[in-house]
């Protein structure tokens, strides 16, 4: 009988060794680590999508343009732009991660948006990341 071997990342075989640092930085310790790489890339998103264009030293195309967005009336049309420009964005800079599903809820009341990101990483289980705007 065939046994499939799960793909596994090289870095994760390593349990006590960490890749990188969580998001956000509220922890007591200030840095909170990551030890998968599934976890990494979340951090990676959050950054990513936190992170304006321009704002990065010495990278400056690194980084979104929705915080400009935000600060535009929220209509459908608006949502809808800031959809796509998430998936051609995420497709682009992580070459790794697949987008299941992208839902922008805007709240007019407040004027902010609600991003929900279901994705998968190559040869891993689907993950759920929402963020707040």
């Amino acid at each position: 009988m065939a046994y499939r071997v799960p793909n596994i990342n090289p870095l994760d075989v390593g349990q006590r060794v960490a890749i990188g640092v969580s998001i956000p930085f509220n922890q007591p310790q200030v840095f909170t680590q990551t030890y998968t790489t599934s976890d990494q890339i979340k951090s990676d998103i959050i950054n990513y999508i936190l992170t304006s264009k321009g704002e990065r030293p010495l990278n400056p195309n690194f980084g979104t343009t929705i915080k400009q967005q935000l600060f535009e009336t929220l209509t459908p049309t608006s949502t809808n732009d800031i959809s796509n420009l998430l998936k051609d964005e995420i497709k682009l800079n992580f070459p790794s991660v697949l987008i299941n599903e992208l839902k922008v809820e805007p709240k007019y009341d407040t004027n902010s948006i609600f991003i929900t990101i279901n994705y998968s990483i190559l040869g891993g289980n689907p993950n759920i990341l929402n963020i707040t705007l």
